[in-house]
């Protein structure tokens, strides 16, 4: 069935899961939700211009431009997979709790140098973004890098089999979605899944050194490649961040980033790493670096008249909070604010991690502190001289009230706070 599912993709122009953005000639597959049914909708995907439309229940199928399968999202599954096959070309398959999505772009654009590389876009990192990735290869392909996400259990191994990555890194291990993981242990055996599919398969691996918990791993392969201490397959070496990341490659060319914060130095030098096991030019891969700038409010830096912002509201873990902080902590400023909000899928232990992060920030002599959200209340517990709103509005108000001048300010939050809405108050 996969073959002649295959047939009918080949004669498409891509694939679609929303029936609202059609394009045309592409295959469609009607995927469920919990509050959707996209069956429904397969008559409309043809009629805004879609060759072929993938239904899994049979009073939808009109006829022979709709293809009846048992299950849509396995089907797109396995679709992926069949179509991963036809390629022998490296497979980078990447995870961790924090900075996979930055190394992944950094990734592509050192190894892009010399190959013509495919990647996962955005964040599509899931069941269905992975196998949407990989439908999106052509021929032309010679590197592909496959980013990984995780919310539980089981769901690297899920997309490792999608996927079949002959290569990975796992840039470490923290505790984003601990609530959803259980425990941080299962955090770690889940992000250690990458690790057991490579094994199994004989696979290449890149462990970063600094991280303890990835070097006890380490032990499991015959082959492994560290980075980025002296002695190890790929050196560099941090020198400071002020703001952005200034570092000293392994040819000892001082490479200024565009990226902001120290612990986007691993970050890079994973992404060097990589280009060097891929013989990329030590020059071109440093200026690839170099000329690399974030965007979706990933550690941007903002200059908005005498003060600099660092934006970094796409996410917000107990690790990357704590991290984020200590940079602020670190930086050279005359003035220092830190604007933070709540954390979110911590599940039980979402009191205790942000009264933590309320003793990070009290042992932190900024200016300013300002929490903003429901959970991150708790926080005040244990840094009672920060100023809390429940509501982005009013700390839009009190924020503007301030009338900050030549001062640094963090804006860091999950992503549901929305928290770069506040940059027109600062």
């Amino acid at each position: 069935m996969i073959k002649q599912l295959y047939d009918r993709y080949k004669e498409c122009n891509g694939i679609s899961t929303d029936s609202r953005n059609i394009n045309k000639d592409v295959l469609f597959f009607a995927l469920k939700g919990p509050n959707f049914n996209a069956n429904k909708f397969a008559s409309k995907a043809l009629e805004s211009g879609a060759k072929y439309v993938v239904v899994d229940e049979e009073e939808f199928k009109a006829d022979d431009r709709y293809i009846l399968v048992d299950d849509c999202l396995i089907a797109l599954q396995k679709l992926a997979n069949f179509h991963r096959r036809q390629f022998t070309i490296p497979f980078i398959g990447i995870t961790g709790s924090n900075g996979k999505t930055t190394t992944k772009e950094l990734m592509r654009e050192v190894l892009s140098q010399k190959y013509n590389v495919h990647a996962t876009m955005g964040n599509l990192n899931n069941h269905i973004g992975v196998p949407l990735t990989l439908l999106a290869m052509d021929d032309s392909v010679e590197i592909a890098i496959i980013e990984m996400g995780a919310n539980k259990l089981g769901d690297i191994t899920e997309l490792c089999e999608i996927a079949e990555p002959t290569h990975g890194v796992i840039t470490n291990i923290g505790k984003a979605h601990v609530g959803n993981f259980g425990g941080f242990e299962n955090i770690i055996r889940a992000k250690s899944e990458l690790y057991l599919h490579l094994i199994k398969n004989n696979g290449q691996v890149w462990i970063n050194s600094n991280q303890k918990i990835l070097m006890n791993m380490s032990k499991r392969f015959k082959t492994p490649l560290f980075y980025p201490n002296k002695g190890d397959y790929f050196e560099a070496n941090f020198i400071e961040s002020t703001p952005y990341v200034l570092f000293e490659s392994e040819n000892k060319q001082t490479v200024q980033s565009q990226l902001v914060g120290a612990y986007n130095f691993e970050n890079i030098a994973t992404a060097l790493c990589i280009g060097k096991y891929f013989e990329i030019d030590d020059v071109k891969a440093n200026n690839a670096i170099q000329n690399y700038v974030p965007s979706n409010n990933r550690s941007q830096v903002i200059k908005h008249e005498t003060n600099t912002i660092i934006m970094d509201a796409y996410n917000a873990n107990p690790s990357s909070m704590e991290v984020a902080i200590d940079n602020l902590g670190k930086m050279k400023a005359e003035k220092k604010v830190a604007v933070l909000g709540d954390m979110y899928e911590l599940g039980e232990e979402s009191e205790a991690e942000h009264r933590k992060l309320g003793e990070i920030v009290a042992a932190q002599n900024f200016d300013d502190v300002f929490f903003c959200g429901k959970l991150i209340k708790k926080s005040l517990e244990t840094c009672s001289t920060a100023i809390y709103f429940e509501d982005k509005d009013d700390l839009n108000k009190e924020l503007k009230k301030k009338n900050y001048k030549n001062t640094l300010i963090l804006l860091k939050a999950s992503r549901g706070i929305g928290l770069e809405t506040v940059l027109d108050s600062i």
